[in-house]
Parts: structure tokens; sequence; C-alpha cells
């Protein structure tokens, strides 16, 4: 098997790396471009949380677990969005510090690291974890490079590798692509 940081997405880019591809992977589950949206309930929300390791095994999701979950993913990738030039709304931090707050977030130490973690049981200390995830980012340096796509039909979201940090797409080849000659029409026109 290929360590994780070496698996390439379908766009040929690596995943972010460490613990922030669990904020990547969990956001990266509503495809808005061919209208696909992996958590469509609450059982999909358990599969979704139990494959990233964020809850146990018999751990129950409920409908308003999922909502908080939809709401937090909203905000994390509305604050992606920032990271490549789009404004995010105010209520995007406010809805990941609410999760944090619900899932209890403390500092977790295993073999001599410390991380951020929920500590409330089920899905509010998932969520809480991923607010962690999110918070250490910011302090390390590695939230500016997590981007959502620019392009408006799509909004993936990609760790930008580039030395100087201006990657605007998930694609150049798909959505920069789409993106450049919809310019070129327009000034054309």
């Amino acid at each position: 098997m290929e360590p994780v940081d070496q698996i390439v997405y379908e766009t040929g880019r690596l995943p972010a790396p460490g613990r922030l591809r669990l904020v990547e992977d969990f956001c990266n589950t509503v495809d808005p471009e061919h209208g696909r949206e992996v958590l469509h309930s609450s059982e999909a929300l358990q599969r979704l949380l139990l494959e990233l390791d964020l809850i146990t095994p018999g751990t129950s999701v409920s409908g308003r677990d999922l909502a908080a979950a939809l709401d937090v993913r909203t905000a994390l990738r509305a604050l992606a969005r920032a990271n490549n030039g789009v404004p995010a709304p105010r209520d995007a931090e406010e809805a990941v510090e609410r999760a944090a707050a619900q899932g209890n977030l403390g500092v977790r130490f295993q073999a001599g690291r410390a991380e951020l973690a929920g500590t409330a049981p089920g899905v509010p200390g998932a969520l809480a974890t991923l607010a962690g995830v999110f918070a250490a980012a910011v302090v390390d340096g590695t939230w500016m490079r997590l981007k959502a796509c620019r392009s408006e039909r799509c909004g993936w979201l990609f760790y930008d590798r580039s030395r100087n940090h201006s990657a605007r797409w998930c694609d150049m080849a798909v959505c920069g692509n789409r993106t450049k000659t919809r310019a070129y029409r327009a000034r054309r026109a």
C-alpha cells in the first residue's frame, strides 16, 4: 500500500499533509458541479466519520448530527475559499468555534505528540476534532495552502504546493482552462 501522502487525487494533486487531510476529505464530500452529495443521510455521515477514524464503530448519528456536520463543512469550505481570495462570510469562523465548544475541544497527548481533539463522544467530538485540525493548521501556517477551487462550478478543496502559493484551481487542465476560455470569449465578444 502507498503511504498516505503519496496517494494522488484524480486531479493529479497530492492530498494535504498530516491531519489537514481530514479536513480536505471531509469538505470534499460535495460536488456542486455534478450535483453529488456524499452526506445525504445520517448513515452516510456515520460511514464517512468511521472511514476518517473520527468516531468508533457503533456510534449513533442523528439527523441533528448531520445538520451540524453540514454546517461545519459549509464553514470550512468558505474559509478555504477565502484562502483563494473569495471573502468568507462572518459566521464561518463562528460555526467552527461552535463545533469546537460543543465537542469539548481539548489537547490529547499520544506517543510524545500533542494534538487538538474533541473529547465529547460521537459526532460532536468528531466535529470538534476537525475544528482542532483547522486551528492547528492556522497556527502552523498550512491552512492558507488549503484552498477551494476558484471555479464557481467546482469548489473542490486542494492543497496548494506551489512555491508562491498562487494555485487557483484544483486542476488547471479542467477548471483553469474553463475559466480562461470563458474570460477569453468575454473579451472577444
